[in-house]
């Protein structure tokens, strides 16, 4: 919970295609299957990048952790192949093939040369459509799921992360981790995981993208061998919105540990709202910058309290949180907590100068391209644009918007959202004066 969300990769290199130079079309399978394409034959390698959405925020409360459970064994043996000959055949093509769940979606993604790509595509359909769930698979998943839930409770960033979110959203599953609990997560059977995939995976919540030595042509029939047998439509499923129940309160877990582990986060916007580009910026000005950053300068810079302090956006399909982060010496702790919700209230009231959003637009603009540097960035950039609902022309359109903002704009946004008697904060520690 609470994770920026990173689409970076550093896979195959495309030194042919300069920023945003990129012709993506539309390719539409026989069977129906669409797929936003970005052809490049300069290297032989394809990435494939996809995404069922509807997440670990949709499984039932009693089986939380499911969805990460079936995405952790769908690589586990697929039709005739149990798990140790599905990855021997993976690492003796050099096949890359893996699956996660978010809250929101269940991620796929897959990587090749292209001579071995139907090899690839054909071993993603299996593990679709004949994943075997065998039960010493399942049992060693589950064990690994159950290990990293017990380490998780003894680490004091997982911890915080994990009661701030319960503390944001105490009614909705937002508020629970995607791995789910340790209860949950020894009550998930073998039949619970053979009946989610044709209940949850179908066409009609399935985005796909593509990057590579790969044309239209040739890509229709792998899109049809791999996804063309899925279910038209899934289950209706139900996530109800949800705004954050932030109330400014400060919640302490006593650790005798020499720093202490500071989150705070408030309700924040989605990724659809139009505000999203004014926040965007705004929350680069006060914690998402780095060194040039208010927090930072602050915290770190000025008075040395911290080793890194930073803020972030975190949309999700129902809701949204503005959230950040330090760690701080227990007796600086306090001091440091102030000083965040400072800054928060400064940005509220003063919103920036002329220069910092002058400069924050510099960084920005010319900082993204360098997330796709890869054909597995940049096919996992375009499955969160198709995600985000935000249009094929989005990568030519980016610019103009950003630059478009003006001070008023992150003066307006800033006052909206940013409220620093809201701000909620859990540390975890042993902080004095707190």
């Amino acid at each position: 919970m609470l994770k920026r969300v990173v689409i970076l990769a550093a896979l195959s290199l495309l030194p042919s295609l300069p920023a945003f130079a990129f012709d993506i079309q539309k390719v539409v399978s026989d069977k129906g299957v669409e797929a936003w394409l970005i052809e490049d034959h300069s290297n032989s390698i394809v990435a494939l990048d996809f995404a069922f959405k509807d997440g670990a925020a949709s499984d039932p409360d009693a089986k939380a952790g499911l969805s990460n459970m079936v995405s952790g064994l769908l690589d586990e043996g697929a039709g005739d192949l149990d798990s140790q000959a599905f990855h021997g055949k993976l690492e003796d093509l050099a096949i890359s093939l893996s699956f996660s769940a978010g809250q929101d979606a269940v991620r796929g993604h897959v990587k090749t040369v292209t001579q071995n790509a139907q090899t690839a595509f054909d071993l993603l359909a299996l593990s679709l459509s004949k994943p075997r769930f065998d039960g010493d698979a399942v049992e060693r998943i589950r064990g690994q799921v159950l290990a990293e839930l017990a380490h998780e409770a003894q680490d004091p960033n997982a911890v915080a992360g994990r009661t701030i979110a319960r503390q944001l959203y105490p009614d909705h599953p937002y508020g629970r981790p995607e791995e789910g609990s340790a209860e949950t997560v020894k009550a998930i059977t073998a039949e619970d995981l053979k009946a989610y995939l044709p209940h949850r995976f179908a066409k009609d919540r399935l985005l796909v993208s593509v990057v590579g030595d790969m044309t239209p042509a040739q890509l229709k029939p792998l899109l049809d061998s791999s996804f063309g047998t899925l279910p038209e439509t899934a289950d209706p499923i139900t996530v109800p919105e949800v705004q954050a129940h932030a109330s400014g309160q400060t919640t302490v877990i006593r650790k005798a540990i020499p720093q202490s582990v500071v989150l705070f986060a408030q309700q924040g916007l989605k990724r659809s709202d139009p505000d999203w580009y004014a926040a965007y910026v705004m929350n680069y000005i006060l914690g998402g910058g780095g060194f040039s950053a208010r927090l930072m300068t602050e915290i770190r810079v000025k008075r040395g309290l911290t080793y890194g302090v930073s803020s972030g956006l975190a949309p999700y399909a129902h809701g949204g949180l503005i959230e950040g982060g330090l760690a701080s010496r227990n007796d600086k702790t306090a001091e440091a907590i102030s000083l965040v919700r400072k800054e928060w209230a400064r940005m509220a009231e003063q919103g920036v100068s002329p220069q910092e959003l002058a400069d924050a637009k510099t960084y920005l603009i010319g900082s993204y391209p360098l997330q796709m540097d890869s054909t597995a960035a940049i096919a996992s950039l375009l499955t969160a644009i198709q995600i985000d609902h935000l249009g094929v022309d989005y990568l030519d359109r980016r610019s103009a918007i950003i630059n478009a903002l003006s001070v008023d704009d992150i003066k307006r946004v800033a006052r909206k959202y940013l409220d620093a008697k809201s701000l909620d904060v859990v540390v975890v520690g042993d902080p004095a004066g707190e």
